[in-house]
């Protein structure tokens, strides 16, 4: 039976990079976003529109899925994230509170109505965190925030639900190209600045990103299970030979 993999955020550069690449392997793919008319031409089989912040558009998300391509999914890539550049002082309580529910809420949301779809299968699932949650990065405390929390979740819930066969993991890229940073990349200086941070140097591809989140859901990854994995080029553990 072919497998069915569920994509949320898959509107994102990253989650329509994934859906491509998971179907190039013989997935079925639903993707999910609050907006579903964004989805048009993403390359999935089933469109779903939910906001998964909320426990309700969680299940619902899941509930379509299985009703939409007739069974529950056993992979669960969840790609929705937001960022804020803003010092602590600066950052107002209301955009604190959506910088967690967007990040945090959904993270938790999404993994309870996946397992509880799961009903005790075995299942692969892949969250996105960021280097800021890796390493310190000024004006980035909402954020930081949020995605060590999404950290956090993975490692409990990757030792919950081990004896189960379910495995649980996280990426954490660096800066990458995709619609949510291309107004900053868009200005050469910033590239350039974006770029040097990084010891192999330049902005790494939404496509990049998906490979390795496509390995970690495949069977090529069967024994990791709790592990955060930087996608960086190297920014969070070395820094290059400057010259």
């Amino acid at each position: 039976m072919t497998s069915i993999a569920l994509i949320t955020g898959a509107s994102g550069g990253i989650g329509r990079a994934l859906a491509g690449q998971l179907r190039a392997q013989g997935l079925r793919v639903a993707g999910v976003s609050r907006d579903p008319e964004r989805l048009a031409d993403v390359p999935v089989d089933l469109r779903i529109g939910s906001d998964v912040t909320t426990p309700e558009g969680a299940a619902a998300a899941v509930q379509a899925c299985v009703e939409g391509l007739g069974a529950a999914p056993t992979v669960l890539a969840h790609c929705i994230g937001t960022t804020l550049i803003a010092p602590l002082h600066r950052t107002k309580p209301e955009v604190y509170r959506d910088i967690i529910r967007v990040n945090l809420d959904s993270a938790f949301f999404m993994l309870q109505a996946w397992m509880a779809a799961l009903k005790g299968a075995p299942g692969a699932a892949v969250f996105a965190s960021s280097v800021v949650a890796r390493i310190g990065v000024a004006n980035h405390e909402a954020i930081a925030a949020a995605k060590g929390g999404v950290e956090a979740l993975v490692r409990s819930a990757a030792a919950t639900y081990a004896a189960q066969g379910v495995r649980v993991n996280a990426i954490a890229p660096g800066m990458t190209e995709t619609p949510m940073t291309a107004g900053i990349l868009s200005m050469p200086a910033m590239r350039e600045g974006a770029g040097r941070q990084y010891p192999l140097g330049g902005v790494q591809s939404a496509e990049q990103v998906a490979q390795v989140l496509a390995w970690l859901l495949g069977d090529q990854a069967s024994r990791i299970t709790g592990q955060i994995i930087p996608v960086d080029g190297g920014f969070t553990t070395i820094r290059p030979l400057v010259k």
